[in-house]
């Protein structure tokens, strides 16, 4: 009786390993979102920058002279031109502050230009990629006297750059601290 016992387990069991499997469906992106509240959706394609320096210290020093020297009629072009230079953070920023100049009202009214000279561009030691900028800078007016006797003031930003092929830098990030 024993042995009649294990033959129809066993044969119980070699069927039971032949039974269809459940099968695995992938769910779909509405199940997805439904599920999730997210919708996925491709990676963006990787950033391209009009033009790279050799250096870090290069990018950054090319970058902030642009950045630093507009006037009323070439800030809404120059903003563009350095977002298109630049990647990440900083292209978003640049981006927003050729939108804004471009329709600022009281800007081209008042002529309003601003010049100035880096001064210092050095590594920031507790952050790896990123610079310490110093810039003196003026600001003037060709129609209004709103910065008539305007002394130059110093100004600090952080710029953070990115190595985007070998010996191809660019600005990534750009913090204005004053």
């Amino acid at each position: 009786m024993r042995r009649s016992a294990a033959i129809v387990a066993a044969a119980v069991l070699v069927a039971a390993c032949g039974a269809p499997q459940p099968v695995a469906r992938k769910r779909s992106k509405l199940a997805i979102a439904q599920a999730t509240h997210e919708y996925p959706s491709p990676k963006p394609p990787p950033e391209v920058s009009s033009s790279t320096s050799p250096s870090p210290a290069a990018a950054v020093r090319s970058f902030t002279t642009a950045y630093i020297n507009w006037t009323a009629d070439t800030v809404a072009a120059d903003m563009r031109a350095l977002a298109g230079r630049s990647i990440g953070q900083a292209r978003s920023a640049l981006q927003l502050a050729a939108a804004q100049t471009a329709s600022d009202y009281e800007l081209q009214q008042g002529g309003i230009s601003n010049s100035g000279r880096v001064e210092v561009v050095a590594p920031l030691p507790s952050a790896r990629g990123q610079y310490v900028v110093v810039t003196r800078e003026s600001t003037a007016a060709t129609n209004t006297t709103a910065y008539a006797g305007l002394r130059p003031a110093w100004h600090v930003a952080i710029a953070t750059v990115s190595e985007v092929a070998p010996g191809a830098w660019v600005v990534s990030g750009w913090q204005p601290q004053s």
